[in-house]
């Protein structure tokens, strides 16, 4: 008996002394507390300088103010790290851009609305939660109250030209009301009424001085952010070269002033397929035309040699 207390004593004497050295082992010392190692030596995020001479449009951006400032730099951080999202705006772009760019001078808007539009879809071909669908993001009834043909056969809220020149329509009977492309943009995601109310309450006539629901509160700054972002790629640490970017496929136009049974022999009639002719023509809803009102539509047609 005493032979085996003896032994466990000596066996509780090495645990004990063994539990003492791991932690003596384990215990930081005063040079590594509140020190981490990080997980990645060579990712690093950077607060952003505020860039100088923003605009709308033209139109200044008081920065000065620390409200105005403070929501700026949200938007700026929120775009510039949300890298995946970025890379692709940047690619789509360069894929819509050129379309955009000569339709919105055509119709008299502002070079700086190509990022509205971008800002609005992200130039993807999906309908949002509320129902807002194409470039612009119209809603079907507004749509329809401008002059868009929306049905199941035909959706030009879908139509890039179309589309483009009723948001132009709307933005600028914006700017005649307020008096400011800012204010515009502002009232293309709360409407005319809805901006035009809050500001008579609160008696004041700027975007910049307006207390505006949250997503309008947001929604001109993300589109400063992307301009910002888009037009110095560089500056805020995206790195690509030419061949990274998605093209424009140019295509030439058919007119079609009759019914169309079937749109996947109608597109092997150009040498493409049913797929290649919805992504040039987004606003063709179904495989088939309907047409009994013998309406006269352009269809595009990418030009031979860009799809194997």
């Amino acid at each position: 008996m005493q032979i085996l207390k003896n032994t466990l004593a000596a066996i509780g004497l090495i645990c004990v002394s063994g539990l003492f050295i791991f932690s003596m082992q384990k215990a930081p010392s005063d040079e590594t507390i509140g020190k981490e190692t990080p997980i990645v030596n060579d990712y690093n995020v950077y607060a952003l300088e505020m860039p100088e001479g923003l605009n709308f449009a033209g139109e200044m951006v008081p920065i000065e103010s620390p409200d105005i400032y403070e929501r700026m730099d949200r938007e700026l951080l929120v775009n510039t790290y949300w890298q995946s999202n970025g890379l692709l705006l940047f690619k789509r772009s360069q894929k819509y851009f050129p379309i955009l760019e000569p339709l919105l001078k055509k119709h008299g808007l502002p070079d700086d609305f190509k990022f509205l539009a971008l800002a609005e879809s992200g130039f993807i071909d999906e309908t949002s939660s509320a129902g807002a669908a194409g470039m612009w993001h119209f809603m079907r009834e507004t749509g329809k109250e401008y002059g868009l043909e929306i049905n199941k056969n035909v959706d030009e809220r879908y139509h890039i030209e179309k589309s483009t020149k009723v948001a132009a329509e709307y933005l600028k009977k914006a700017k005649e009301r307020f008096g400011s492309w800012t204010l515009a943009a502002a009232a293309y995601n709360a409407g005319i009424y809805g901006v035009s109310k809050r500001l008579k309450a609160q008696q004041v006539d700027s975007y910049y001085d307006a207390l505006l629901p949250d997503e309008t509160e947001r929604y001109v700054f993300r589109i400063l952010a992307l301009k910002e972002i888009l037009n110095h790629p560089s500056k805020y640490g995206f790195n690509f070269s030419k061949d990274h970017l998605y093209s424009h496929i140019p295509t030439y136009k058919v007119e079609v002033d009759t019914a169309v049974a079937d749109f996947s022999q109608f597109a092997k009639k150009f040498g493409i397929n049913y797929k290649i002719l919805k992504i040039h023509n987004p606003w063709l809803r179904e495989k088939h035309l309907n047409n009994k009102s013998r309406k006269l539509y352009t269809i595009e047609i990418p030009k031979e040699g860009y799809y194997k």
